[in-house]
């Protein structure tokens, strides 16, 4: 634990690092560990005959498709399910047990740091027992709780350190709960002005959940000192860890991320076809942080792009988006949230690129070429050449076309993919490269 706490910022996988592996279980853990993290989060719950196990909710029909009260289940009965994380990681990824927390324990306690919650708040006295079985114990485990909840008292009593997290609302209680831990939490959702506060009680502040390197970088900036990583693999580092997309995988790369953090706009990865396909109702944004962020001064951004059922109404578009600064999302049909440029191609065929500001919600257009109309299933082949004065972009299926803007006005390392129009109608992209 001291090892931990001295770095700064420290890292702890959230779940076992959900944006990347099976939440909660056995692989996800190990992933994380074998990827550099030295700490993880573990959730658990007991079955109806007392065997604690891994699991964030206290029932499993979101990771399992069965409506299965925990406590009202044998471990037996447990272990036949399998925990699906296809809909948000990837159609490949694995499905996975649900572990028992002991096996958790043996494979990684003695090396590691893990922070620990009774889910059910009713396990504090079995789960402290196991605990305290494990040599050195209290050196590596950390009592995990809401701030509000009960039981902080006996783990203290056996010696362990504590972590109190505040949940929504709860900043009116920081004074009166902050004094029983040893670390306090806090939600990355939380505004500025809240965070500074708990931070400013003094005690080393832990924020969850990290999916993004803004996000660490503006709690880094708030005081924040541990960071509790959803997205480990990627937060903890400031490269890109690939020069092309990894579609055929079939499981999301690390840094790779929808606008919305949540299953239901992850867009559909096809590994058949090695390529994804952006299908939500609304307008969406795809960054491809894993590719991020693109640090030199001349490269070029290549890519294809189709409607593979039909081509959208006149007023749809789609395409890149470029020269950001960080990895927040950037759709151009809502207002910037960070600054760069945006590449779109019409239903006519027209190519348009603009630069926009910060907070704006229309983009200057900088340059536009006519090309042929796209056509439903075919794939158009773009590339968009990144100098420090100019911005370059061709089509280079069929007859090349070609435009130019004298521009410097961003050059940030973040791209990621945009469908421009409300509707499911998809759009897929593939062969994404840096050169």
């Amino acid at each position: 634990m001291a090892d931990l706490m001295a770095t700064k910022p420290f890292h702890i996988a959230h779940r076992g690092s959900g944006d990347n592996w099976t939440e909660h279980t056995a692989a996800a853990y190990a992933q994380a560990l074998q990827n550099g993290a030295t700490a993880i989060e573990v959730s658990v719950s007991a079955t109806s005959d007392g065997v604690l196990v891994c699991h964030h909710d206290l029932n499993t029909k979101r990771m399992t498709g069965r409506n299965l009260q925990i406590s009202e289940v044998t471990y037996a009965e447990l272990s036949a399910l399998r925990n699906d994380a296809r809909p948000w990681v990837g159609p490949q990824a694995a499905l996975e047990p649900v572990p028992r927390l002991r096996d958790v324990l043996d494979a990684h306690a003695a090396r590691n740091v893990i922070f620990i919650e009774d889910k059910q708040g009713t396990n504090s006295a079995a789960l402290l027992d196991l605990m305290d079985s494990y040599p050195d114990s209290t050196k590596h485990f950390v009592w995990k709780q809401t701030a509000a909840g009960k039981h902080f008292a006996e783990a203290k009593e056996r010696g362990y350190k504590t972590w109190g997290y505040f949940v929504d609302d709860a900043r009116n209680g920081f004074a009166e709960f902050a004094g029983r831990f040893d670390y306090l939490g806090i939600y990355h959702g939380a505004t500025d002005a809240e965070i500074k506060k708990l931070v400013g009680l003094g005690k080393p502040v832990i924020c969850w959940e990290v999916h993004t390197r803004w996000m660490r970088d503006r709690l880094a900036a708030l005081g924040v000192t541990g960071l509790m990583c959803s997205n480990f693999p990627y937060v903890s580092t400031d490269t890109p860890s690939s020069s092309r997309d990894a579609f055929d995988t079939g499981v999301r790369a690390a840094g790779d991320l929808p606008w919305i953090l949540a299953a239901p706009y992850q867009p559909t990865l096809q590994p058949g076809f090695s390529s994804i396909s952006l299908n939500n109702e609304s307008s969406s944004s795809y960054t491809m942080g894993s590719m991020c962020p693109v640090k030199k001064p001349n490269y070029s951004l290549c890519f294809d792009m189709r409607w593979p059922i039909a081509v959208p109404e006149l007023r749809g578009s789609a395409g890149i988006a470029f020269g950001q600064a960080n990895d927040q999302p950037y759709r151009p049909t809502a207002p910037a949230t960070v600054a760069g440029y945006h590449l779109t191609l019409d239903p006519t065929g027209i190519i348009r690129l603009f630069a926009r500001a910060k907070g704006a919600q229309d983009g200057k257009l900088l340059a536009e070429v006519r090309s042929n109309p796209p056509k439903a299933g075919a794939w158009m082949r773009f590339q968009v050449d990144i100098s420090p004065g100019e911005i370059a972009v061709a089509r280079l299926d069929g007859a090349v076309v070609s435009a130019a803007a004298r521009d410097d006005s961003y050059r940030g390392g973040y791209f990621g993919l945009n469908k421009n129009y409300l509707g499911r109608q998809p759009v897929e992209f593939r062969h994404i490269e840096v050169t």
